[in-house]
């Protein structure tokens, strides 16, 4: 009889084990699945870096230089990550600027023209001298590299804040 109980709570024991090992492991494939569909695109290869300055951006914008401004290569290259929501300020760039999408989804936008979605693995090629904007979606955090070329014609120009009008494509 004695054996008998033993094998019985063993028995349960078991069991118990395998039910809370199956709801451990379905939990983590959820979390794996819900982060798989929004991935926390602040976690780059590159440090965030410092954040940028309230006066040039909307939201938290976090900038990490990676080629600093000298006289032979004569361009600056960075990465910048945007939380959702997040942009930069209408500005322009006297010898142009090239932004590749690495993580997550946003914006750009020349003055005049609608807005673009971006996506990773997205180019764009903002020309001298042309007044734009570019931040993440609403829902979404983005990560850019950015490339300024031609330094010595001046880096950036800093203008108006985007208006929220504006970044949800009113008019």
């Amino acid at each position: 009889m004695k054996n008998k109980i033993q094998a019985h709570r063993l028995t349960t024991s078991i069991k118990r084990t395998i039910v809370i090992a199956s709801v451990v492991m379905l939990s983590a494939y959820s979390k794996a699945q819900s982060q798989s569909k929004h991935p926390d695109v602040s976690k780059g290869i590159f440090p965030k870096g410092k954040q940028g300055p309230a006066e040039n951006f909307t939201g938290k914008v976090w900038n990490y230089g990676l080629v600093p401004a000298d006289s032979s290569l004569t361009t600056v290259v960075g990465n910048v990550y945007f939380e959702p929501g997040a942009r930069s300020n209408w500005h322009e760039h006297p010898a142009g600027q090239i932004l590749i999408i690495t993580e997550g989804s946003g914006y750009h936008q020349i003055k005049g023209q609608p807005r673009e979605e971006l996506k990773k693995g997205d180019v764009v090629k903002c020309p001298p001298g042309v007044v734009h904007w570019h931040g993440a979606t609403a829902n979404s955090g983005m990560q850019q590299m950015y490339i300024i070329p031609n330094v010595g014609k001046g880096i950036v120009k800093w203008m108006q804040p985007v208006t929220d009008q504006e970044y949800n494509n009113q008019k």
